[in-house]
């Protein structure tokens, strides 16, 4: 290791470590953690004080980072509520989000010049559900109707505008593309059959993982891991983001364990939120361009009025439909739609990745692709915490699953 990238790495640490305690400190907990990791990247980043850069080792950490943010973020959903009538609601909303998003995005660009227009659309219908996790498990809404609803429309809000990038902004076209995304779907299947072929919990694999999950062979996250990292080389070798690989590895893990497995989601949670997925949010926060951003505040706003018109308001009308006790009353009155639309609408790391294929490709520039990548971390510090403030006085009963309508 070198001595540029042990400095940066220290800086990085130093951040991540500290961002928890000044989160503590502050009354309710309105500032989420999340922020402040990406504050401290924007002020010890290259566009900021420069006393930390992002190097290929860095970088690395930081792909591993996302990758286990959105394992977990998989492996936290409840696979019966996405095929079901909430899954299908959420689907739909997410399509209408698309919709507007297209028109009002070529709309703009007939009086300001938009270049990029598709890759401004899917970011603009993104739900950052991986940065919506640690925000709802600290608010304690996971388990609450509410909960899962937000969950229905962030997981559709990641895997829908991945897929739609794999698709609409593949090298290979939209065919080609497709095709590719078929073909890794498939082996992902595969994958899947596979622990219930070899693992059964009789079988002598399985009590070798067993035993070795409480030593120093750590056996359960070795193999969590494995199969991380091996879907994300199957996704390069595919030319896919490495966001699909890490959802099809959460889905793959919640299937091998479909009632949890506390021992396992703690020491996954150790080595994600200890220092994996800070480091991504730190990163991310350094990628920002603070002059291009403050030097055209009104794209900016532009930017996150769209965000709320495109994904906030079609879910907030989506969710006045939902039903609770069997059809007989509406699931939530307004003041509960209007968070589930603004926590819904936050979005960060789908746009990063958007405007990262973008850039790479050519047609967006950086001073616009940090001009997104602000308009989403402003949706990360604003939305959740206003959002806080309207639920503020509420405790939401904690609602089983099989209460829930069809």
């Amino acid at each position: 290791m070198t001595v540029e990238v042990a400095e940066s790495l220290f800086w990085i640490v130093l951040a991540a470590a500290t961002a928890p305690l000044l989160a503590a400190a502050v009354p309710g907990r309105l500032l989420p953690e999340v922020v402040l990791l990406l504050v401290a990247g924007i002020i010890i980043g290259p566009f900021g004080t420069g006393i930390a850069e992002i190097t290929p080792e860095i970088d690395m950490l930081q792909e591993l980072g996302l990758g286990l943010l959105f394992l977990l973020a998989g492996y936290e959903l409840d696979q019966r509520e996405l095929v079901g009538s909430g899954g299908r609601r959420a689907l739909l909303t997410w399509l209408c989000c698309l919709a507007i998003a297209f028109a009002a995005v070529f709309s703009i660009a007939q009086v300001m010049e938009i270049r990029a227009e598709v890759a401004t659309a899917i970011a603009l219908t993104s739900t950052a559900l991986g940065t919506l996790l640690p925000i709802l498990g600290e608010r304690g809404l996971i388990e609450t109707r509410m909960g899962r609803t937000i969950l229905n429309h962030g997981a559709i809000g990641e895997l829908c505008p991945v897929v739609a990038m794999a698709i609409l902004l593949g090298v290979r076209g939209a065919a080609g593309s497709l095709l590719v995304l078929a073909l890794f779907a498939l082996t992902a299947v595969i994958v899947a059959l596979v622990p219930g072929r070899i693992g059964g919990p009789r079988s002598r694999l399985s009590g070798l993982i067993r035993r070795g999950a409480d030593t120093t062979s750590q056996t359960q996250v070795r193999l969590t891991v494995l199969l991380l990292v091996g879907l994300i080389a199957l996704a390069a070798a595919f030319d896919l983001d490495i966001i699909i690989a890490a959802f099809a590895a959460g889905f793959i893990l919640r299937r091998t364990l479909p009632t949890g497995h506390d021992g396992l989601e703690t020491k996954l949670g150790g080595l994600a939120f200890g220092l994996l997925v800070p480091v991504f949010f730190v990163t991310s926060g350094m990628n920002i361009d603070v002059d291009g951003v403050v030097g055209r505040p009104e794209v900016l706003l532009l930017a996150i009025v769209m965000l709320l018109v495109v994904r906030g308001l079609p879910v907030f009308i989506a969710t006045r439909f939902e039903r609770a006790d069997h059809g007989r009353r509406r699931a939530f009155d307004r003041r509960e739609r209007a968070q589930i639309a603004l926590y819904s609408t936050t979005g960060l790391p789908l746009i990063v990745a958007v405007t990262t294929v973008a850039v790479d490709a050519g047609p967006m520039t950086a001073t616009n692709a940090s001009i997104l990548v602000a308009a989403g971390a402003i949706t990360v510090l604003v939305l959740p915490l206003i959002a806080t403030l309207l639920g503020r006085g509420e405790v939401e009963e904690i609602v089983p699953a099989d209460e829930e309508p069809d």
